[in-house]
């Protein structure tokens, strides 16, 4: 009953948040969208950037199955990774892929796969460069995004000046037939990331609760009841089947990820690391899982990997 009365709080709390932001603009910062349409479909592209300032480092962050965009800023203390990206002198934008978040909905849920959204965030990256006059931005995927934007970087590699595939599903995470077009979202399934103490609970020690109660609230008002499966029927194969070709990617890539997350082939990250090529750079974060970058012990570290990997120069 607690978790429902909170739920129920904090989604009014959101409520309230977004429609007194919705003119774009947050105190320090500049909030903006971006038309953007392909196949018929209106896609969310957004832009955060420090107020008054216009960032010569442009990064594209690309959400994972399920949920949206919204998870890269969770607005607690200084959790959220797009102002920290802010903060460090980047344009942090953000696409909803079709289907997902503030993109407008699809009829087949099953449309939506990897090899689709890599198109959509091709579509997004093509906007940013047209707006803002660079050559190459940075990208980075979470999850299932490290599927899409390894397939958009392999594609585009002369668009893209670096890549961080964050919690990378370099394989199937098992066989799982998926039926449905559509995902039912809960309140439990949108929490369900999050690590638990021996008992079952919630480890608060790991995350606090303010911000799981602004996690799933986010989920609830940005993506609703159901989301697109498409990405989740490419994921849910045997987990020999490789989801990303390392090997095609010529570009300076980071790997970053938690030694506890549940999703994630530690063999055959232990394979690759072991003949590892000179363009890659691999962070692992110990006790960190699929969500470190809201995890207290960790989100900190975590950020500063990235930046430090974002900001150093290419050899």
């Amino acid at each position: 009953m607690r978790k429902i009365i909170f739920a129920f709080i904090n989604f009014f709390i959101l409520l309230i948040t977004v429609s007194c932001s919705s003119s774009g603009s947050d105190t320090g910062y500049l909030y903006k969208e971006f038309p953007l349409e392909r196949n018929g479909i209106a896609l969310h592209l957004d832009r955060t950037t420090l107020d008054g300032e216009e960032p010569k480092n442009n990064i594209l962050l690309v959400h994972g199955v399920t949920y949206s965009s919204h998870e890269f800023n969770i607005d607690y203390k200084d959790y959220s990774l797009v102002k920290k990206l802010a903060r460090a002198g980047y344009a942090v934008w953000r696409v909803d892929i079709a289907g997902f978040g503030q993109s407008d909905a699809v009829a087949d849920g099953f449309m939506p796969d990897s090899a689709y959204a890599a198109n959509d965030v091709k579509a997004a990256i093509n906007t940013i460069i047209q707006k803002t006059g660079q050559e190459k931005i940075d990208l980075l995927g979470w999850s299932w995004g490290t599927v899409v934007a390894s397939l958009a970087a392999k594609d585009n590699p002369n668009q893209i000046r670096k890549l961080v595939l964050y919690a990378p599903i370099l394989t199937g995470i098992g066989s799982y037939e998926v039926k449905e077009p559509f995902h039912h979202n809960s309140w439990e399934h949108a929490a369900e990331d999050f690590q638990h103490n021996t008992v079952g609970d919630f480890d608060y020690t790991i995350t606090e609760p303010e911000i799981i109660e602004r996690w799933c609230s986010s989920c609830w008002y940005y993506d609703g009841e159901f989301s697109p499966n498409g990405g989740r029927r490419d994921v849910c194969v045997p987990k020999s089947t490789m989801l990303i070709d390392l090997q095609a990617l010529s570009i300076p890539t980071l790997l970053i990820y938690g030694d506890n997350d549940p999703y994630l082939n530690y063999e055959q990250l232990s394979n690759f690391i072991a003949n590892i090529p000179t363009n890659f750079k691999v962070e692992i974060i110990k006790g960190a899982s699929h969500v470190i970058m809201l995890e207290k012990p960790f989100y900190h570290d975590f950020q500063n990997r990235l930046i430090q990997f974002l900001n150093n120069e290419i050899e």
